[in-house]
C-alpha cells in the first residue's frame, strides 16, 4: 500500500464522495476508486458502503480512519523535518494544468510539493494545451502539463507522466456499432472537435479524414472535452473523447464508441530547456519521476 492511496482513503472518508475527493486531490474518479480498491484488497476488508447518499464508512473503515490520519500526520512531520535539515526551498512555482489532460499527475505533483517544499508558493493556472505551451514559452508559466500527439518542440524539456487513447463516440443508439464503420455515412453527421489550433483531438480527427478519404459536411469547433461529451450525449453529433471520459460516458449509456482514433497521446510535463537546472523545476520533476 502506498502513502498516496492512504491519503485518498482519508479524503473519501471526509468528503463522503468519490467525486468531491477527486476534485480535492486533483485525481480522476477512476484513480480514486482504484486506490480504495487497492487498500481494501491489501487489508482484506471493506472500507465503504456505496449508498445513494455517497460513500459511507463501514465499522472497519471507521476504526482505520483515525490510524490513517495519524500515519499521514507522521509522514508529513517526517518530510517537514527532513526539509528543515537540508534547507527548505522557497519561491514561487507557476504551474499550467491542461484542462483536457489527465489530472492524476497534477494531483501527485501538488501533494508532493506541499510535503517536500512547504514554503514554496504554488500558482496553478488551467487552460488548453496550447495555453500551457504559450505560457511556458512566454515566461508566464514555469512548468505545465499538456497533451502531445506528436513530438515536443526542441526548446522544451519534457517528462512523460501519462498516456491515453482517443475514441470516436456517437450518441447512444445512433450508429450500428455491430457493423463495419461506414466513414462516408459518418461524414454526413456533424463532428464535434477542436477545429482551431493544435490539439490531440484535432490531430486525431484530421488523421481519420486523411486515412479514410472524407471530410464531414458540418463541424462544430469545441476545445473543452466536457462540453464535447455533453453535446454528443445530447445527440448533436459525433465527437472525440479521451479514454477515461469515453469509458465513463459509455458506462452511463450516453454514447457508443465507434473507433479508437489515436492509441498513444502522451501527457507531458514541460519546461523551457534553458531552465532545466532551476531548483524548483528539478524538485518538481523528481516528484513526478518517482511516482
Amino acid at each position: 500500500m502506498e502513502i498516496h492511496q492512504l491519503r485518498t482513503f482519508v479524503a473519501v472518508a471526509r468528503e463522503g464522495s468519490i467525486t468531491r475527493a477527486s476534485e480535492r486531490l486533483y485525481l480522476s474518479q477512476p484513480a480514486v476508486s482504484a486506490h480504495i480498491k487497492a487498500i481494501e484488497e491489501t487489508f482484506g476488508i471493506t472500507l465503504f458502503e456505496r449508498t445513494a447518499r455517497g460513500m459511507v464508512l463501514t465499522r472497519d473503515g471507521q476504526r482505520l480512519l483515525a490510524k490513517a490520519e495519524e500515519t499521514l500526520g507522521a509522514h508529513h512531520a517526517l518530510l517537514s523535518e527532513a526539509a528543515r535539515i537540508r534547507g527548505s526551498l522557497t519561491g514561487r512555482l507557476r504551474i499550467g494544468g491542461g484542462s483536457n489532460s489527465n489530472s492524476e499527475p497534477l494531483g501527485r505533483l501538488m501533494t508532493g510539493l506541499s510535503e517536500r517544499c512547504p514554503e514554496v508558493e504554488i500558482a496553478l493556472k488551467h487552460g488548453s494545451s496550447l495555453d500551457v505551451l504559450n505560457g511556458i514559452r512566454s515566461g508566464d508559466l514555469d512548468v505545465g502539463f499538456y497533451n502531445e500527439p506528436g513530438e515536443p518542440g526542441p526548446d522544451l524539456a519534457t517528462l512523460e507522466v501519462a498516456r491515453f487513447a482517443i475514441f470516436l463516440a456517437a450518441p447512444a443508439g445512433t450508429v450500428d456499432i455491430s457493423q463495419p464503420v461506414d466513414w462516408q455515412a459518418l461524414g454526413e453527421m456533424p463532428w464535434i472537435y477542436p477545429t482551431c489550433g493544435p490539439s490531440c483531438c484535432r490531430t486525431a480527427a484530421e488523421s481519420l479524414f486523411l486515412r479514410y478519404q472524407f471530410r464531414p459536411k458540418r463541424t462544430i469547433g469545441i476545445d473543452r472535452e466536457s462540453v464535447t461529451r455533453t453535446l454528443i450525449a445530447g445527440g448533436v453529433g459525433l465527437g472525440l473523447l479521451h479514454a477515461d471520459t469515453a469509458a465513463t460516458a459509455r458506462e452511463n449509456r450516453e454514447v457508443d464508441l465507434i473507433y479508437k482514433a489515436h492509441d498513444g497521446v502522451r501527457v507531458l510535463f514541460a519546461n523551457l530547456a534553458a531552465r532545466e537546472s532551476d531548483p524548483l523545476i528539478t524538485v518538481a520533476k523528481s516528484i513526478l519521476a518517482a511516482t
